[in-house]
């Protein structure tokens, strides 16, 4: 148990999939009480009777300090600290029905990786639209599989909050013998970070399906740092950000492991499989098919080039073949590879 965990008040994690189990795990393994919502109580009933989340985290048990809840406005009376893991199409009108039923001193730590679809604005701006912008709020994101965190296997992860000193608490929550968090101000480039990686690994996913070989894997994934490179630019996120654990670190593992969600959604449309086919196959939200509809407009607003995301577009929702739009990815004009980074 690390120094800080004497927690008077439960933490509460508001999302009983697979990474909000796992945080609460992972908190509780930290010494720290936590209440688990989710919005399927026969899920939670289950839950409570064989401290298991069978449904996504298979047999991993659930320690004596994590307690499944149904009724949301009694998590949110009793707990300050609420981790919200919810997927980011849903996380806008969750945070918006949160207005009004929230304890005074309330903070909020976002456990979501994406965009708000309609707006492509990052999450944290939707919580300060919501809730208001004198409310503390952090984001937690980094290169984490929550199977391999709810087992207990190392993992490091970067803690961005507004104001910065909340950073400092999120992290002593976290922070123990299976993970270490590191924080940052940033709190632009973290989010930026953890959705756009999601965009690049269902296009990796794509050309693995296809069959193109570790070569174009390792292109991709250097040409899509360099996109992301160019946004965190123009939009003023900083460079230090993109090299760290929530931007090439997520990127890295997003891209090249299968317990990705969105490469694997990439894979099944590499191999033919249609978007909604590949959807149903893999059960569960594949963030990087909805922030790749908000990257489109995240490239307008700023005017940079994302060629890589736009033909990930193209083919989910605009009926291009995947071996057509690597097709003219390829065909693009040749350019000096350092021009490129817009640094």
């Amino acid at each position: 148990m690390n120094a800080s965990a004497s927690t008077v008040r439960p933490l509460a994690v508001l999302g009983a999939g697979s990474w909000g189990t796992a945080v609460a795990i992972l908190l509780a393994h930290n010494g720290h009480r936590s209440l688990l919502w989710g919005r399927d109580a026969a899920q939670l009933e289950q839950i409570a009777k064989t401290r298991r989340n069978a449904a996504y985290l298979g047999t991993v048990a659930l320690p004596a300090g994590i307690t499944p809840c149904a009724d949301l406005d009694s998590v949110l009376r009793q707990a300050r600290d609420l981790f919200i893991a919810v997927p980011s199409a849903a996380f806008p009108a969750f945070v918006a029905g949160l207005r009004g039923r929230l304890r005074p001193d309330a903070r909020l730590v976002s456990l979501t990786k994406g965009l708000e679809l309609e707006t492509a604005d990052t999450l944290d701006s939707v919580v300060a639209r919501c809730l208001g912008d004198t409310i503390e709020q952090a984001v937690v994101s980094g290169p984490t599989f929550a199977r391999e965190v709810a087992r207990g296997l190392p993992t490091a992860v970067t803690v961005a909050a507004r104001p910065a000193a909340f950073a400092e608490t999120v992290a002593g929550w976290l922070h123990g013998v299976q993970l270490r968090a590191y924080t940052s101000d940033d709190l632009l480039g973290v989010e930026l970070g953890g959705a756009l990686k999601n965009v690049l690994a269902i296009a990796v996913g794509i050309a693995d399906g296809l069959g193109m070989g570790a070569n174009a894997r390792a292109a991709l994934i250097t040409r899509g740092l360099a996109e992301l490179s160019r946004l965190y630019h123009a939009a003023g996120a900083r460079t230090e950000t993109l090299m760290g654990l929530s931007g090439l670190g997520d990127l890295v593992l997003t891209c090249t492991d299968d317990q990705s969600r969105n490469r694997r959604l990439g894979l099944a449309l590499g191999r033919g499989s249609t978007l909604e086919m590949a959807l149903d196959e893999i059960g569960q939200a594949v963030e990087g098919a909805t922030t790749a509809r908000s990257v489109m407009r995240l490239a307008q607003r700023y005017a940079v080039e994302l060629p890589i995301c736009e033909w990930v577009h193209r083919v989910l929702y605009e009926g291009v073949a995947a071996r057509e739009a690597v097709a003219q990815l390829l065909a693009r004009e040749p350019k000096a590879e350092a021009a490129t980074f817009g640094l």
